[in-house]
């Protein structure tokens, strides 16, 4: 039984796994739950191919735009999202506890370019 709406993609490596990104069609817009890559393959390419693809999916579905949460204080995150057309739209103030230290939750959006028909 599955989620209604829910898909992902994974990235391999030499036949290894090596990223994974996780999403939800909310109708209109995707959601990006979760974007994850092995240690030894960051910085790769791979987290930016893994947010291309799923930003592709989401077109295909007919979205307008995918929307994600992440921690204040993951630059490297941040960085690969702005590089990749995202904006901040909205902040959930204390939104992830570090050791007692709040650190607020940014929720962004990317819209998307519809594609072009084929000629």
């Amino acid at each position: 039984m599955g989620i209604p709406g829910f898909f992902g993609q994974l990235a391999w490596k030499e036949e290894r796994p090596a990223g994974f990104a996780l999403a939800l069609d909310l109708g209109g817009e995707c959601e990006l739950l979760s974007l994850g890559v092995v240690p030894e393959q960051r910085r790769s390419g791979i987290g930016s191919t893994l947010l291309c693809s799923i930003c592709a999916v989401a077109r295909s579905r007919d979205a307008r735009s995918v929307a994600l949460e992440v921690a204040e204080d993951n630059t490297a995150a941040r960085a690969l999202y702005v590089k990749q057309g995202f904006t901040e739209v909205g902040r959930r103030r204390h939104y992830y506890d570090r050791a007692r230290n709040p650190i607020d939750g940014l929720i962004l959006r990317r819209t998307l370019i519809a594609a072009e028909p084929a000629t």
